[in-house]
């Protein structure tokens, strides 16, 4: 006979041992790698809601980062005298106006990477709590095919989770109130 059914028998139970212990142990255990999702969720869909395009080098706590938070030409109307942006109460970091800066900016893709083309000159202001950050540039920023950046050089807050931040912009030729630009959500793991 070719086949010894003893042996046969032996291979079935390693073999179901193996497979066995393949669903007790969870892949992620081995997976080294973070996976990042592509999704963002909101609670109360509201159809005002703006999403706004954003990038960061670093997302870890307590870890040196640049964050921009971009003004693409479709997400202007006309022309901007001055930028607003709301910051979360619970987003603690190091905020100071010198690290903060507006520029025109390259948005990186697949094979580039995301940089300052030139810097726009503009008085920065943060109010004293660091809810609120006002940005004035000297001349305005024009509504053409170029992209603007607010660029934060700061440390990310020591807790983890997402931020929410509000721009605001006023446009030349109407009245003083600033209207909305659209919302970034940044995740610190």
């Amino acid at each position: 006979m070719l086949h010894n059914p003893k042996k046969i028998l032996k291979n079935t139970k390693i073999l179901s041992f193996i497979l066995f212990t393949s669903f007790l142990i969870p892949i992620s255990f081995f997976n080294t790698n973070e996976g990042k999702a592509g999704l963002e969720f909101q609670w109360d869909g509201n159809p005002n809601f703006k999403k706004l395009r954003w990038f960061q080098k670093n997302s870890s706590k307590s870890a040196r980062n640049t964050i921009f938070f971009f003004l693409r030409p479709f997400d202007r109307k006309a022309d901007l005298l001055k930028i607003n942006m709301k910051i979360p109460k619970t987003f603690k970091s190091t905020l100071k106006e010198e690290k903060i800066t507006l520029c025109q900016v390259k948005i990186g893709g697949f094979d580039t990477r995301t940089k300052c083309i030139k810097n726009i000159p503009a008085d920065i202001e943060i109010n004293e709590d660091k809810t609120s950050l006002d940005i004035f540039p000297y001349s305005p920023i024009t509504a053409d095919k170029d992209s603007y950046a607010v660029v934060f050089k700061i440390f990310n807050p020591r807790k983890s989770g997402l931020y929410q931040f509000h721009s605001y912009g006023q446009y030349i030729g109407e009245n003083p109130v600033s209207s909305y630009l659209g919302s970034s959500t940044i995740v610190i793991d």
